[in-house]
């Protein structure tokens, strides 16, 4: 099947084997296995009200940048920026050669977290169905590294809607975060109100995937107890996926 994975050469990407890594919890995982499906989150409910947003130097520097264009109103310009978060739906991954302890910590609360190993060209590759579960043929994923700049005084580059969604704050840093993007827009119609256009999605939407194309390994929680590895590689063989699993690294014992 082809992939549905699109290069954009306004977006930096790791070379295919730089390892990634998705968090979740042990129902999350288990739907993931149902589904066969990544959920893309739409991106104005991931929590970051700054998601999809130029910085004040834009602001500052538009002014210059489309001095001339008759056809810019630089305050309707604006307002449309600000409704294609609900246009667009996001997948995220982190970037590391090995496992995050701040995110174990977070998505394994409960000693029952999961962390899937895979690497960018596997990611890339994965997306072999042309339709959406909406049953949406999509023009493209869009995937790339997330640039941390600062907000204040930094401009992120404009001319492409998809630009500002690689960009976070620098307090966001640590996350080390690879994205995969969707844009749907309500019509192909040009001239299309952004601002009046109900929306396409309600929370998100969940895309068609390759799972042993996906993923590489699987890794289970530092503070999951001893059965839980067992109930995982379960799980894992009724759902026919046939991947290592390892306990943490994070759970070694130390030597002194």
């Amino acid at each position: 099947m082809k992939s549905r994975y699109v290069s954009h050469h306004e977006l930096e990407i790791p070379s295919g084997e730089t390892k990634i890594w998705r968090y979740l919890d042990f129902v999350k995982f288990v739907s993931l296995l149902d589904k066969k499906a990544l959920f893309f989150c739409r991106a104005d409910m991931l929590g970051d009200p700054f998601e999809g947003s130029f910085s004040k130097a834009n602001v500052r520097l538009r002014p210059m940048v489309y001095k001339g264009d008759s056809e810019i109103d630089l305050k309707q310009y604006s307002l449309t920026l600000k409704e294609i978060p609900r246009f667009t739906i996001i997948n995220c991954w982190n970037i590391s050669p090995h496992e995050s302890a701040a995110l174990w910590s977070l998505y394994s609360r409960t000693g029952q977290g999961i962390a899937i190993q895979s690497t960018v060209n596997r990611l890339e590759q994965c997306f072999g169905s042309e339709r959406s579960q909406s049953g949406f043929i999509e023009p493209g994923i869009f995937i790339g590294k997330v640039k941390y700049v600062d907000y204040n005084n930094e401009e992120i580059p404009e001319g492409y809607l998809i630009n500002p969604f690689f960009y976070k704050r620098k307090s966001f840093e640590h996350e080390k975060e690879l994205r995969a993007i969707i844009m749907r827009y309500p019509t192909k119609r040009r001239g299309v109100n952004f601002i009046k256009s109900p929306d396409v999605f309600t929370r998100g939407e969940y895309l068609d995937i390759d799972l042993e194309t996906l993923v590489e390994k699987v890794y289970v929680s530092p503070m999951s107890p001893d059965w839980f590895k067992s109930l995982v590689e379960s799980v894992m063989k009724k759902y026919g996926i046939d991947k290592k699993t390892a306990v943490s690294d994070l759970d070694d014992s130390p030597t002194f």
